[in-house]
């Protein structure tokens, strides 16, 4: 029972620690500039759209990749590996998004084309979990990461880099 407490407290200091984005082992957030993001994710063939054609994070048209999470673009890279499907970034750290904790801004989430494959592979691999507030419909991986099916993408938030 002891190990078991200490195991919860542990894996609580690391989640505060995450969130907060302090500095501790293997628990913080690794920030990713645009560029650094951009290479990454191009390398994995994974290609970004904007409405605005343009990459700065402080434009609601553009998609931007800055200041977004290490493990994002990790679990990207897990969900393309993993699915087989051709992604498409739609939207990233780009103001104009919902705010919170664990939002776009925040280096959490990305938005996805909602193409027959990627809407196929998290309908059928991953756990419905119901509705969000604004009726999305809400699902759940194994890892804990949730895929909400908005009207014109996925808005995917990453709290780890597996899918």
């Amino acid at each position: 029972m002891r190990n078991h407490a200490i195991r919860a407290a542990l894996a609580l200091t690391g989640s505060l620690v995450a969130v907060t984005g302090l500095a501790g082992p293997s628990f913080a957030v690794t920030k990713l500039t645009d560029s650094q993001a951009a290479s990454q994710l191009s390398a994995a063939g994974i290609s970004r759209s904007s409405s605005g054609g343009c990459t700065n994070r402080n434009v609601g048209t553009c998609t931007s990749y800055e200041q977004i999470n290490q493990a994002t673009v990790d679990g990207i890279k897990t969900f393309k590996s993993i699915s087989g499907c051709a992604i498409t970034i739609t939207g990233g750290t780009e103001t104009g998004h919902a705010s919170g904790t664990y939002s776009h801004w925040n280096g959490y989430k990305v938005d996805v084309s909602p193409t027959t494959c990627v809407s196929s592979y998290i309908t059928s691999h991953y756990s419905y979990s119901g509705t969000r507030g604004d009726g999305a419909a809400l699902y759940t991986a194994p890892s804990g990461n949730v895929y909400a099916r908005e009207s014109n993408h996925w808005d995917i938030t990453y709290y780890s880099c597996g899918c």
